[in-house]
């Protein structure tokens, strides 16, 4: 609460923090697409604490209304999608569609997270902030775990396709021990994994409250 009521002191309004967060997720996705994947996980983390205090800030000066979630909801959810993208893009350009192909999973799975969400509070099931409780990889979670993957891959030579002719082509990343398509892949995989199994947390949750009502 008072570094959000610092960004109020700044003349900072919480929907400004939601629009500095997405745009600093547009540079993130840039600089994955630029293949720059240490600068992207540290963009990603910046991005996603401007993300958290959006809401602080709103409680700390009053100024909590419907409108202002709606936006962080969707700007959230456009900020991560355009993550994504730009690590697509950035496996693609080094010739490895396995590793693009990853990064499309762990955005689908992402987007399921919150889709349970919205979709179980819109017909009235886990009220106020009661889903965002459920499951093991909550967008905060998420996103400590793509800042890894990112971080990792910069630091370890970034990406670039393992090639021999005499092998038949490109060795995938999960073979490729060590480098920085290895880290990245394995975290954008270990996303897909918990955020598929947090949504059957959620499936699960809302059925259990169906059956009491």
């Amino acid at each position: 609460m008072p570094i959000a009521r610092g960004f109020g002191r700044l003349g900072l309004t919480p929907n400004h923090l939601t629009l500095i967060g997405f745009g600093i997720a547009i540079v993130a996705a840039w600089a994955a697409a630029s293949q720059a994947w240490l600068a992207a996980g540290v963009l990603v983390l910046i991005g996603g604490v401007f993300d958290l205090f959006d809401g602080a800030l709103a409680r700390a000066t009053g100024q909590v209304n419907r409108f202002g979630a709606f936006m962080d909801s969707v700007f959230d959810r456009w900020g991560e999608g355009v993550v994504y993208v730009g690590i697509a893009w950035g496996f693609a350009s080094a010739g490895m569609v396995d590793g693009a192909v990853v990064a499309a999973a762990a955005m689908t799975s992402a987007f399921m997270v919150s889709y349970a969400r919205a979709k179980s509070e819109n017909l009235g099931f886990a009220p106020g902030t009661g889903m965002a409780n459920v499951g093991v990889a909550p967008r905060e979670v998420r996103i400590v775990l793509l800042t890894i993957g990112l971080v990792l891959a910069g630091l370890f030579g970034g990406v670039e396709p393992a090639c021999d002719a005499g092998f038949g082509g490109c060795a995938p990343f999960w073979e490729r021990r060590g480098d920085g398509s290895f880290s990245l892949g394995m975290f954008l995989g270990l996303i897909t994994i918990l955020a598929t199994i947090t949504t059957i947390q959620r499936i699960l949750h809302v059925r259990a409250q169906a059956r009491e009502g």
